[in-house]
């Protein structure tokens, strides 16, 4: 997608860059890369261009599991933090870069281990199901974490009939509705990305085009979630336009970063970020963190590289592993 193309998606959000000096950092970014043996990766919600420099774009859990099948040892995780902290815990001999450190993630800040051991005493006895969104300390006191793609799966692999979910109260207000056998205690976290929209909005962009098909994240709120016809995480909104060829127009309720996956991938097809706002509201600040010129520092200086205290990392690692033995749902 050009860079004119971009502003026309979310003048609000996104910085222009010099298409010379894009061009120039790509090429220098990809011969560093090369030479320093690193393997890019860029979730969906990164910059266009920084998704255009990566080897593999797509889910945090998807992109550490490329790194898992991938021999070079260094790896440049485009991201956020606790994306990162997930790469290098599953991949515990390779060394994990994170371009800024400022990439954070206001869903993964919301709960800290402290609060979550509160809530483990208020609520004993119950299965802890955390979402990936989350720190390496957090998951290593949890019994199996769950991304947007398997939460369904995984809450029905489980034994147990109660279950404290976090962090995210309309992920989990979603699932809990698609498992009404289980008894979910929902922790009071969000995204703040998905939680600002309103179905009031999405609904004000089905009636100008009534024939667009919505898909939503289920990080949304529950008035959004009720107008979509597919609910799916970033990787699944990919297989669901598929699954509606006959539609042109697609309503996207995420961050307005995946337009560009989704636009490489079906370049026939309109897609709208849904929130009336041409992508302005619908746009994480800690994604857009990583850009080009500091993922070229990343791999000329060889910085931030992340770690993780070995005894969370190997606790950590049992509650992703667990989940990686559950299918996705879609």
């Amino acid at each position: 997608m050009s860079t004119g193309a971009l502003e026309r998606i979310a003048p609000l959000a996104y910085a222009q860059v010099d298409e010379e000096r894009e061009v120039s950092l790509k090429q220098e970014i990809r011969r560093l890369a090369s030479a320093r043996k690193a393997l890019i990766l860029a979730h969906n919600y990164q910059l266009p261009e920084v998704q255009d420099v990566a080897d593999f774009v797509g889910d945090s859990l998807g992109l550490a599991l490329e790194a898992q099948k991938d021999p070079r040892e260094t790896i440049v995780f485009c991201g956020v933090h606790f994306m990162a902290e997930s790469a290098k815990i599953l991949n515990p001999g390779k060394k994990v870069l994170l371009p800024s450190l400022a990439a954070g993630c206001s869903l993964s800040d919301s709960i800290t281990a402290d609060s979550l051991e509160d809530w483990k005493q208020r609520y004993p006895g119950r299965a802890v199901v955390t979402y990936v969104n989350s720190s390496a300390e957090v998951k290593a006191q949890s019994d199996i974490c769950c991304t947007s793609a398997n939460a369904v799966s995984v809450i029905r692999s489980l034994s147990q009939q109660k279950i404290l979910f976090t962090p995210d109260r309309n992920l989990g207000r979603w699932v809990a509705r698609q498992v009404p056998e289980k008894d979910i205690v929902i922790y009071d976290g969000c995204c703040p990305t998905h939680d600002v929209l309103r179905g009031t909005q999405v609904g004000a962009g089905k009636r100008q085009r009534p024939d667009a098909v919505v898909i939503a994240h289920p990080e949304c709120r529950e008035d959004v979630l009720a107008l979509a016809d597919e609910v799916c995480s970033t990787t699944g909104m990919l297989a669901a336009v598929a699954r509606h060829p006959e539609a042109k127009t697609f309503l996207i309720a995420t961050e307005w970063g995946l337009v560009h996956q989704l636009k490489k991938r079906f370049p026939d097809k309109t897609f709208i970020v849904a929130d009336g706002c041409i992508g302005c509201r619908l746009h994480c600040p800690y994604m857009k963190m990583n850009d080009l010129e500091s993922v070229l520092r990343c791999i000329r200086e060889d910085r931030f590289e992340i770690r993780v205290h070995p005894e969370v990392a190997s606790r950590a690692r049992i509650a992703l592993e667990r989940m990686m033995a559950v299918p996705r749902d879609r």
